[in-house]
């Protein structure tokens, strides 16, 4: 399974499944990422956590479990 933890910086992945359950994916949800939506990742803090993306046109700070919990392809 390919997470959005795992994209290299400066790359663009679209959202296949968010796994998770309950609060935490309504939260990510919330924040505008939902299938089929293109991710871009900005940057990655200097022990990985946490990791800047862009989506829909805003930048957005990810813990890196949430990015885990987070399928692209």
């Amino acid at each position: 399974m390919n997470t959005l933890r795992n994209v290299p910086v400066g790359s663009t992945a679209k959202v296949k499944r968010l796994h998770g359950e309950g609060a935490v994916k309504r939260r990510i949800m919330d924040m505008g990422i939902t299938k089929g939506v293109e991710v871009y990742i900005r940057k990655l803090a200097p022990l990985g956590d946490p990791v800047e993306v862009t989506v829909r046109g805003y930048e957005l700070s990810l813990r890196k479990a949430d990015a885990e919990m987070i399928e692209v392809e």
